[in-house]
């Protein structure tokens, strides 16, 4: 079994930052993509950000220049650091990860449970 497993959500003011984790664990063999998505209220899921193996990354227009998505191979763990948020940015978060349970089996797309992000004043 897999679990991802997020924190660092919360209440913030606009102009603010905070700083989301999320830490893979279980029968692992191998993490590939890492990255982030979000949904508000009434909104479709739409991807945040993503992060290669070799650490290449991808950002939403709405998002690039704020926010950094990073990961530690070594943890399993993917973070998205927000900075200058915006009410608009109030979301649930998840995070996902792309990998393999053993050398033979295929690569699925695992996520987490979601951690709320709420920017107001």
């Amino acid at each position: 079994q897999v679990q991802l497993v997020e924190s660092g959500g919360g209440l913030v003011q606009p102009g603010g930052s905070l700083r989301l984790s999320c830490a893979a664990s279980g029968s692992i063999f191998q993490i590939y993509g890492m990255g982030w998505h979000r949904q508000a209220p009434g909104k479709q899921r739409e991807l945040v950000a993503t992060i290669s193996t070799a650490g290449s990354t991808n950002y939403a227009d709405s998002v690039k220049g704020r926010f950094t998505i990073s990961r530690d191979n070594v943890k399993n763990t993917v973070y998205l650091q927000m900075n200058s948020l915006k009410p608009e940015d109030t979301a649930a978060y998840y995070c996902n990860a792309n990998l393999r349970t053993d050398s033979y089996a295929t690569i699925r797309k695992y996520w987490g449970q979601g951690t709320q992000v709420t920017v107001s004043s």
